[in-house]
């Protein structure tokens, strides 16, 4: 199979296809910018997102240092997240769109309403393979910050059971045998309940398997989707440790809170990712926790993406100004004063972040981002390319097949050879 796709196919492939939904170039203007840059002029640009406040209002202190800078007011209409979605799409239909907007995806719906981000990538160092692009190379979304899978220990246990743990993502790291006998040699010291939990998520499931070298689910020439043969060793070592011992049977199967289940001090570790740390730090007060390196079983890879990224909205009468606007959000002094405030992963290259007391946390995320596998980046610029022509897939073939397996309802085999005829179902028209 390959290893790489081609995201001319997907995309062409996907725009002619039926499974593309109501695009609408409506709202959309042909011209790069609009409307004055005069703040008399200009009025307010609203700006909608979700959770600035629950991120230290990083956002809104943007917008009140950039009034103050240049007499345009931004507006932060913080939406509810399982809001934002709807509001934005009927406000497309609607001709009624903010300026701009901080997403999870691009929508069909208003994509072609979209201004091409392209010179504010490049100028800023942005990581490029994080936004999202068409087929013609107009960028349509920046990432803001990066959102990444890792390990957390309980350190209280691991020092009372005196088991050494890797700290040094560039040094000698542990595998996932290294890292299964360690956390069983704490359980049996310190008579823990459970070595592991992890969230009942495809996006942490992605990153187990790239750990194992997986290359996950990529089209051949004619659209099947197949993957190699370290898929099915991944899964295999997964359904071992699923065994009510090591890790809860409940969190995959039932919906139990992993991050519940390791707050409570009665789990050695916990496979989760970068935003936890907040919670953690504010919430966790009976032992001490740490990040580490994940385990490579050979390939160093954490999976990660885009926690969100942001749109300027064409038609709108104020493009250019909020245009400007996000081109002074990602210059490096304000970026890294964003990034800092909300405590983000940044999505800009070289940047410099204050996080305080948890540096140490980021610091790691950071360099198991940059030092990990290309697989990761492929993937990620596969489902991006998904997302630009407007294709989706019923539920979550991962997570949902895996599930099924862990139960015993089907094999292994058939757990890959379903979840490659599902992703073919929906996507082989792409390739």
């Amino acid at each position: 199979m390959r290893s790489t796709f081609s995201r001319r196919q997907i995309l062409l492939g996907g725009l002619s296809g039926a499974a593309v939904i109501g695009l609408t170039a409506a709202c959309g203007s042909d011209d790069a910018g609009g409307g004055s840059t005069d703040p008399a002029e200009v009025g307010t640009l609203q700006f909608f997102l979700s959770g600035d406040a629950n991120q230290g209002g990083g956002f809104a202190a943007m917008a009140a240092k950039y009034k103050e800078e240049t007499g345009i007011e931004v507006e932060i209409v913080d939406v509810a997240n399982e809001d934002l979605t709807t509001r934005l799409k009927n406000a497309a239909q609607a001709d009624d769109l903010p300026a701009l907007a901080r997403v999870g995806a691009v929508d069909p719906v208003w994509k072609n309403a979209t201004m091409d981000l392209a010179e504010i990538m490049s100028a800023n160092n942005i990581m490029t393979g994080l936004s999202t692009q068409d087929e013609d190379g107009k960028v349509m979304s920046l990432p803001t910050d990066v959102t990444g899978v890792g390990l957390f220990l309980n350190k209280s246990l691991f020092d009372e059971a005196g088991v050494a743990f890797p700290t040094d993502p560039e040094g000698d790291v542990w595998s996932w045998d290294d890292y299964v006998a360690a956390v069983k040699q704490v359980q049996e010291a310190t008579g823990a309940s459970y070595g592991m939990a992890m969230d009942r998520s495809s996006h942490r499931l992605k990153s187990f398997l790239y750990e194992f070298g997986s290359t996950m689910w990529q089209p051949d020439d004619s659209g099947t989707f197949t993957t190699n043969d370290a898929t099915k060793t991944a899964l295999e070592y997964f359904y071992g440790l699923n065994d009510d011992s090591f890790m809860p049977r409940s969190v995959w199967l039932s919906e139990a809170d992993g991050n519940a289940l390791f707050k409570s001090g009665d789990v050695v570790s916990y496979y989760s990712g970068s935003w936890q740390i907040a919670d953690f730090a504010d919430n966790i007060a009976d032992f001490e926790w740490v990040s580490v390196p994940t385990p490579r079983q050979p390939t160093r890879a954490i999976n990660f993406g885009n926690a969100a990224s942001i749109v300027v909205f064409e038609g709108t009468g104020q493009e250019q100004a909020a245009y400007d606007f996000v081109n002074w959000l990602f210059t490096k002094e304000n970026y890294d004063e964003l990034a800092t405030t909300s405590g983000f992963l940044p999505a800009v290259e070289g940047a410099t972040v204050d996080y305080g007391d948890q540096q140490a946390a980021f610091d790691l995320y950071n360099a198991e981002i940059a030092g990990s596998d290309p697989i990761v980046s492929t993937i990620k610029q596969m489902e991006l390319g998904f997302e630009v022509a407007g294709l989706s897939v019923d539920g979550d073939p991962l997570r949902d097949n895996v599930i099924r397996y862990l139960n015993d309802e089907i094999g292994v085999d058939e757990c890959i050879t379903i979840i490659g005829e599902q992703m073919t179902e929906a996507f082989g028209s792409a390739s």
